[in-house]
């Protein structure tokens, strides 16, 4: 039944891995079209901060679901699910291997697993939710998460109030974790998916890497770029485009909530505690393999391993 299916490729990794580079050098090689896979590339005016790939590199290598919305718009993990399967639909009837890349892992598994029939929010749960964040702190109620839902709460920052909550308003309403019920859905995708994972598998080179990267934003306008978002007058830290990794901090400094050395040192722990939780989620992807982008990008290694793929899938055809 696999061989029936058409072929699509996803690129994983943590932040900081390599994965955008690894997929131009792919797209030389393959025919194949880009997705972006990333909760933040999605917004316009989002440069910097997001690692977006230059207007340069996008003309010559388009990329799908990138700079689809304003910064005051919503994007959730079921549109990004409709959105990705029409285009994969699209680009396979042009003859072509639809190229997923990116590290939303969030999008990721909507798009493999489909979207659970989640229940509605309700009233009276949030209000008691809200209490306890209140009067207990938030590091509480994702203690809570942990013990109900540990693969939700690997995911889920300790200061991402509104997805904490989701996630403990679900078990409340229906007496099973948030992950269970993804699991129960069984709309799966109709892909043979080559899962292609990249990191540094030295951890103190990740590290390094995202501290350099982050510094070098800074260094090449990123507080600029939040300026004119604080100054638009439309945009807030409620915002999910202004939560995202990095602006949240530098939105705090810009506000005077935080020096730039603290806010600089927050953001990239908060980015290193990303990574952790991407690299928790993608340990769990059984059908991927594992390449490491440490020392150099792993082109050789993978254009090997896709070939190998490619001679298997036509001699079992």
């Amino acid at each position: 039944m696999q061989n029936t299916l058409p072929p699509a490729i996803f690129i994983m990794g943590p932040t900081a891995a390599g994965k955008t580079d690894l997929a131009l050098e792919l797209a030389k090689r393959y025919p194949v079209e880009l997705i972006s896979v990333d909760s933040a590339l999605v917004y316009r005016g989002m440069d910097i901060g997001t690692a977006k790939p230059s207007p340069a590199t996008l003309k010559q290598f388009p990329h799908h679901l990138i700079d689809i919305l304003e910064p005051t718009e919503s994007y959730s993990a079921g549109r990004f699910r409709d959105d990705a399967l029409s285009l994969m639909g699209d680009i396979t009837a042009r003859g072509k291997v639809p190229l997923l890349v990116g590290g939303t892992m969030l999008y990721f598994n909507a798009l493999q697993k489909g979207m659970s029939k989640l229940p509605t929010a309700d009233p009276a749960v949030r209000a008691k939710l809200d209490a306890q964040a209140a009067e207990f702190g938030l590091a509480y109620l994702h203690q809570r998460l942990t013990e109900i839902d540990p693969v939700a709460a690997a995911r889920i920052h300790v200061n991402d109030p509104q997805r904490l909550q989701r996630a403990l308003e679900v078990y409340e309403l229906t007496g099973k974790s948030l992950t269970a019920l993804t699991e129960e859905q069984g709309d799966t995708l109709p892909y043979h998916v080559t899962k292609i994972i990249i990191a540094p598998f030295d951890r103190a080179v990740l590290h390094e890497r995202i501290e350099r990267r982050y510094r070098t934003m800074v260094e090449n306008g990123f507080l600029a770029e939040v300026q004119k978002l604080y100054e638009r007058g439309d945009c807030h830290p409620g915002l999910p485009s202004i939560r995202a990794v990095g602006y949240r901090q530098a939105w705090a400094y810009l506000s005077g909530e935080l020096d730039m050395e603290s806010f600089i040192y927050k953001a990239i722990v908060a980015t290193r505690q990303m990574a952790k939780r991407q690299i928790t989620w993608l340990r769990a992807q059984d059908d991927g393999v594992w390449f490491d982008s440490g020392e150099s990008l792993p082109v050789r290694e993978v254009n090997q391993y896709l070939t190998a793929q490619v001679t298997q899938l036509e001699n079992n055809a």
